[in-house]
């Protein structure tokens, strides 16, 4: 997921692991509507772990908006009966942005919160994969 108060992008990977796709977007996802609305979707896409953005600083520092994002990963946690986890998101957001004004704008289909979180979930499935067992 790409928190955001606003907008939380939403992503999922294939069964193996290996490809992530956005999903959507969740709005006001700290809200009591917004939680139910990604625990549906947890269940409907058999998720089995849950990877939120942390948005830390260039320099790797934690400011409001980590903070911000940790409270979200508290209400997650109280809702969802699954392994949450954070994972740095610099840049995922530039990488989604720069992906859209290259496609044309009549087929960009996905709204750039859920290709954040896509290409979030892609850097975090790559770090796992080349974490040794």
């Amino acid at each position: 997921m790409d928190y955001g108060s606003a907008r939380t992008g939403v992503a999922v990977s294939d069964p193996t692991g290996t490809v992530a796709r956005p999903l959507g977007v969740v709005e006001a996802a700290a809200t009591e509507q917004g939680l139910a609305r990604l625990v549906q979707l947890a269940r409907d896409q058999g998720v089995e772990r849950v990877v939120v953005g942390l948005p830390v600083t260039l320099r790797g520092e934690r400011g409001a908006q980590a903070e911000e994002t940790d409270r979200f990963v508290e209400l997650l946690r109280e809702v969802l009966d699954l392994p949450i986890e954070s994972f740095d998101e610099r840049f995922t957001t530039k990488l989604a942005e720069r992906g859209l004004r290259e496609i044309s704008p009549g087929r960009a289909k996905r709204p750039p919160d859920a290709l954040a979180a896509a290409h979030l979930l892609a850097s975090y499935l790559t770090w796992k994969s080349a974490r040794p067992a």
